[in-house]
């Protein structure tokens, strides 16, 4: 059995590194916040001092926030590349561009490091209850190397392509996410100033063909107005502003991803920027003249 790492062990990373020591993998842990590492320590990880002492771990696991991370991680002075021993594969299961893949993948090349792109579908919850699903792209040989611990983490892993296409196809997922928010939140708040009870519109819309295990699951936390995190809206402008980047580059239209951008924009700018992205209501419904209330 091999070696594990893990960088970065936020909510998403802890939730994805507790998968792979609950499953009887040796574990190393690092992350710039040493605190955040205690609850894998008491499932069995072992916490290293430095990024270059996860060298010993023949394949890196990587959760960081944004592009610059990930770059700062692998290729800085004191990444996981710049040590004298390094790991056998780095695995990247954060958000970021595809041009920010392509620079860490060629350096991991040139350093003899297999490279591969794992972003990951679900929020912390969905991860630890064993359902979320993982997008990977790189080459075939390295896929079916790191294949056995992703399905480990997720409940299904999909093989997307031998380059960065994982990347684009993570950042659709999120632009979809964000854009069903909006419409999900635009029609609860016409219902309700209609007279409908916001509950009971969502119960009914649960109960058709339109209804889906995500809105099911997060109808408690918009009837209630509970805006602790899973995504914040400040992580989903960053998926946004990445995907309607790479929209422009390939020219294709976005009319509803633009909209929806600028109204994450919006809901920032009136203080929503670390709440729950479902927070989005809360400009929807006073842009109706509503004030939101739990229900």
């Amino acid at each position: 059995m091999a070696t594990l790492g893990w960088l970065g062990t936020g909510r998403m990373g802890a939730a994805m590194a507790g998968r792979l020591i609950d499953a009887g993998n040796e574990v190393l842990v690092w992350n710039r916040t040493k605190a955040k590492t205690d609850p894998l320590v008491d499932k069995g990880a072992r916490v290293v001092d430095a990024i270059a002492d996860l060298g010993a771990a023949d394949i890196v696991f990587i959760m960081v926030s944004a592009s610059a991370d990930l770059e700062q991680v692998v290729t800085g002075p004191e990444g996981l590349l710049a040590a004298a021993q390094r790991p056998n594969i780095i695995v990247d299961c954060s958000t970021v561009s595809a041009d920010t893949s392509a620079h860490v993948r060629a350096a991991a090349r040139d350093a003899g490091v297999q490279f591969l792109a794992a972003p990951v579908s679900g929020n912390p919850h969905v991860v630890a209850e064993g359902e979320a699903v993982i997008v990977a792209s790189g080459p075939t040989e390295t896929y079916d190397a790191v294949e056995p611990y992703l399905e480990q983490v997720a409940k299904h892993a999909v093989h997307a392509g031998t380059e960065e296409q994982s990347r684009l196809v993570k950042l659709c997922h999120n632009l979809y996410l964000g854009m069903m928010v909006q419409a999900l939140v635009e029609v609860t708040t016409l219902a309700e100033k209609g007279g409908t009870d916001r509950r009971a519109f969502l119960e009914f819309l649960n109960a058709t063909v339109l209804g889906s295990d995500w809105v099911r699951k997060r109808t408690p936390d918009l009837v209630n107005l509970d805006w602790t995190p899973t995504f914040t809206t400040e992580l989903l402008r960053k998926d946004f502003d990445l995907g309607l980047g790479a929209a422009r580059e390939l020219e294709v239209p976005m009319a509803v991803g633009a909209t929806v951008q600028q109204l994450i924009w919006s809901a920032i700018g009136i203080g929503l920027r670390e709440e729950d992205f479902l927070s989005l209501y809360v400009q929807q419904a006073r842009g109706a003249d509503m004030t939101p209330e739990p229900r």
